[in-house]
This record gives C-alpha cells, sequence and structure tokens, in this order.
C-alpha cells in the first residue's frame, strides 16, 4: 500500500482532503511538502491539464491529466517531467487537486462532484 493509498480511499467515500504530498515528479506545478486540497471529481469533466488523484497499474498518483479518451472513458496520467505513468479507467480517478498552497487551481473547482 502506497501513501496516497488512504487519502484515496477518504476522496473516494466523498471526502475532501488536505494532505502534503511528497517528491519532485510535479514540480513546480506542486513541489514537496506543499499544501494540496483534493476534492471528489466528476472524471467525465477532467481535461488534459487538470491534476488528479487517480490509481494507474495498483498505484495512485497525484499526478496531471495527459490525454482524454472520452470515448473509452479513460484519461492518461503523466508526472510533469514526461514521464507517461499510463491510461485509467474513469472509476479509478477520485479527485482532483482545487488547490496548492491556498492558491485555486483554475476550473477544478467546476469539476468536483457535488453531493
Amino acid at each position: 500500500m502506497g501513501p496516497l493509498d488512504a487519502v484515496a480511499g477518504r476522496v473516494a467515500g466523498g471526502a475532501t482532503v488536505e494532505f502534503r504530498p511528497s517528491g519532485s515528479s510535479m514540480v513546480p506545478l506542486i513541489r514537496s511538502r506543499q499544501r494540496v486540497v483534493v476534492a471528489p471529481v466528476d472524471p467525465s469533466k477532467v481535461e488534459v491539464g487538470d491534476i488528479v488523484l487517480a490509481r494507474v497499474a495498483g498505484t495512485v498518483y497525484l499526478h496531471l491529466v495527459s490525454s482524454v479518451d472520452a470515448a473509452r472513458k479513460r484519461v492518461q496520467i503523466s508526472n510533469n517531467r514526461g514521464r507517461i505513468n499510463g491510461w485509467t479507467s474513469h472509476d479509478r480517478v477520485v479527485g482532483i487537486c482545487v488547490a496548492v498552497d491556498g492558491v485555486a487551481r483554475a476550473g477544478a473547482a467546476d469539476k468536483a462532484k457535488t453531493v
């Protein structure tokens, strides 16, 4: 179980979660230990450039959507350094990053699921 599995479980359950991910794969969009807010997402609304919390091949990532295949209901996930993690189905995209260090991500809140 990876460090983001517990966060993904909470977001999938409907919670908006604030946490500080570590690592450098998303610099400069997210620096290690910056505070992020992730809300549940409607995966059909995500677009290229959104930062999502998604499971790809058994690992949970807080990474970019690099491509969208609406017909097959899936998205491609990549880091901000050009590494492609792979394709994943909409049901494995659980959250969208709505803020980084208190700064809202443009358009992200409109893609969050409303309960």
